[in-house]
């Protein structure tokens, strides 16, 4: 099973900018794997109305990560990679529906610094709108911001090998939808007095506790409150411990209002997941278990 432990263990391999391509090449390959430049690659191109819908789902993403590899294609685009500790996974997916326009060939791969893209996006004006477009031959994302005037910024590609993670395959035994502030605030509480959280759920409730050495917190929760959509346990009571810190980084971009889908198996890797606009984040992260 995917998430064995909270072992530190490097998973990224240190990145190297991509070199632009000869004149006459037409793909890199490392191991038989495709990992940039292709044929198609020239055509690529993403238009989004709103440029700062992309902006508030990058800084979602890079709250975890620091470097991915996106998938482009008619459905939309998609990522799916691990954090460098390997205990947590995110899972990110933009429809085309979402954007104003999108060319590009089946499973076009884009890696890239998200960090620095992140940075740049941050650069977003109100109103502007924001044209994505891939050069061939100097190995770069063109980042074009159109308001009342126009900026263009570029961006190199990063080499990347490593193929999309599975999604991990879990029985959960629960299922919560909560609005997303409230959680996070409950979240709060716990961060301040533990490194660690439990949560636990069962078919009156779900509890949210924290033990350290500044004190302890026990929050419950009755699945009748005005802010849990619905709940679903089957069995005994499903209960897990994770560390706050991934937790918190993980829902920081959750919109208050927005309905969190949580899955929960106990000593198991749990599952958020939630909507920005119409892009859908999907988070897992591995439990550290209990001392008996």
């Amino acid at each position: 099973m995917l998430f064995l432990s909270h072992a530190v263990a490097p998973f990224f391999s240190k990145r190297k900018v991509r070199p632009a391509a000869k004149e006459k090449e037409i793909a890199l390959q490392t191991n038989k794997n495709l990992i940039c430049l292709s044929r198609h690659m020239q055509s690529m191109q993403l238009r989004f109305k709103q440029a700062k819908s992309l902006k508030s789902c990058i800084d979602a993403i890079v709250n975890l990560v620091d470097e991915g590899t996106f998938e482009a294609s008619s459905s939309g685009l998609h990522l799916r990679t691990m954090d460098p500790s390997q205990i947590a996974m995110i899972d990110f997916n933009m429809p085309s529906s979402a954007m104003e326009s999108i060319d590009a060939p089946d499973k076009t791969r884009i890696c890239l610094n998200l960090v620095d893209f992140s940075k740049i996006l941050s650069r977003t004006r109100a109103d502007e709108s924001l044209d994505m477009q891939l050069d061939e031959k100097g190995a770069r994302l063109h980042l074009s911001f159109e308001g009342f005037n126009k900026r263009l910024f570029k961006m190199p590609l990063l080499e990347s090998s490593a193929g999309m993670p599975k999604e991990p395959n879990v029985p959960f035994d629960a299922t919560l939808k909560v609005k997303g502030g409230a959680f996070k605030d409950m979240l709060r509480d716990a961060a301040m007095l533990s490194s660690h959280v439990i949560l636990s759920i069962d078919d009156s409730g779900f509890h949210v506790e924290a033990k350290g050495d500044a004190g302890d917190v026990h929050s419950e929760s009755n699945k009748d409150a005005d802010f849990v959509v619905s709940l679903q346990a089957k069995g005994k009571k499903s209960r897990a411990m994770f560390p706050c810190e991934y937790m918190e980084d993980m829902i920081k971009a959750c919109p208050d209002d927005a309905v969190m889908e949580i899955n929960l198996k106990s000593d198991a890797p749990i599952k958020l997941s939630y909507e920005i606009d119409s892009a859908k984040f999907t988070y897992y992260l591995a439990p550290r278990v209990e001392n008996e």
